[in-house]
């Protein structure tokens, strides 16, 4: 049994990816795998942790607004079907699955035409540009919420919920917090806007932290080329984790994080009593989502600065009844057996 992924460019569309490959491994053991990424995403070393053979391929991006980028993205589109096409070929996958990621979408026409079986997986409760290009090239979508049936076909359409990494699902805060060498005596707040990182949302903690590490340890995660100088006590800055990530996640008392659905699943997995900030549009209903079910507490990005930021970090920090209330409702917002069910589908469209 032959599979092939493909994802990338952030890491919320490949979480899902080696989710379901980690569960296809378990059951067939002797599958083998190959990922499609871009050449420059934070995909290829988080693959390369899982032992997961890589190739890069040329990645473009539609925009739904005048962009000049559209116009040189559609040859990059067209070049990365073309490589796509090629390894495919080469490759000879039994099913393909793509979870939303622009990479993908040449990649799915290309196994589309070489009758190769898609699946995609929708994260996103309102359902992005990338999926409804692949749609009619699937043979299989699976969607995280109930909402987002209606965006697809119902005769190809299965409520799965998002899959989530196996290792999400066990936390050692005592261990985590050696490993990444925090103190036992302050509370772990863990900031971070993704994979490449958010200038917004970077700018807001440089202009926080005074005040910040007065009362709780900072684990900031800046994205690639985004680290500073700076070398405070009780600050802990990283441009990316990859083996890390999951200690950073068990050991805080708190996450400030942008509203992507990978990321909102692993903390409804863990239960953490989270602050988000979704990057306007596609994430804003995943956060109105979270906030209406108080499984999060929502902060827009228009009105973000370091006075609100510090206002709800101490608010939630201070009121344990609040933090422990925001864990118990992120908990039931999420099935937890999203990864499980998509692995059982694709294996069976790879029969």
């Amino acid at each position: 049994m032959k599979i092939l992924f493909a994802g990338g460019g952030t890491m919320g569309s490949v979480s899902p990816l080696i989710a379901v490959y980690e569960k296809i491994k378990d059951k067939k053991a002797k599958a083998e795998f190959l990922f499609l990424g871009t050449k420059t995403g934070p995909e290829k070393e988080a693959v390369a942790s899982y032992k997961i053979p890589y190739r890069a391929i040329s990645s473009g991006k539609l925009r739904r607004y005048f962009d000049r980028a559209n116009f040189s993205d559609i040859f990059k589109i067209f070049w990365g079907f073309i490589q796509s096409f090629f390894i495919l070929l080469s490759f000879r996958p039994k099913a393909m699955m793509v979870a939303g990621s622009f990479v993908g979408v040449p990649v799915a026409w290309a196994a589309r035409i070489l009758f190769i079986p898609v699946l995609i997986h929708q994260q996103d409760i309102v359902a992005g540009l990338a999926n409804k290009l692949m749609a009619n090239a699937a043979r299989k979508i699976t969607v995280s919420f109930e909402p987002s049936l209606r965006d697809f076909s119902s005769r190809k359409t299965i409520l799965t919920g998002n899959p989530v990494r196996q290792e999400f699902f066990s936390c050692e805060p005592k261990k985590d917090r050696q490993i990444l060498g925090l103190k036992k005596d302050l509370p772990v707040v863990l900031i971070f806007g993704g994979g490449t990182g958010a200038t917004k949302i970077n700018e807001t903690v440089e202009k926080s932290l005074a005040e910040l590490l007065t009362f709780c340890q900072v684990i900031h995660l800046t994205g690639k080329g985004k680290n500073t100088s700076d070398q405070r006590d009780n600050y802990y800055q990283f441009e990316f984790l990859t083996d890390e990530m999951m200690s950073a996640l068990c050991v805080a008392d708190l996450v400030v994080s942008r509203a992507g659905m990978s990321t909102l699943s692993e903390l409804a997995i863990l239960g953490k009593p989270s602050i988000i900030i979704p990057i306007p549009g596609h994430q804003d209903a995943n956060a109105m989502h979270f906030q209406k079910n108080g499984a999060a507490f929502m902060l827009s990005q228009e009105i973000l600065n370091s006075d609100n930021l510090i206002a709800r970090i101490k608010e939630l920090i201070f009121d344990k009844t609040k933090r422990e209330a925001l864990s118990q409702n992120i908990v039931r917002v999420m099935k937890r057996d999203g990864a499980d069910k998509v692995a059982k589908i694709l294996i069976g469209m790879a029969k």
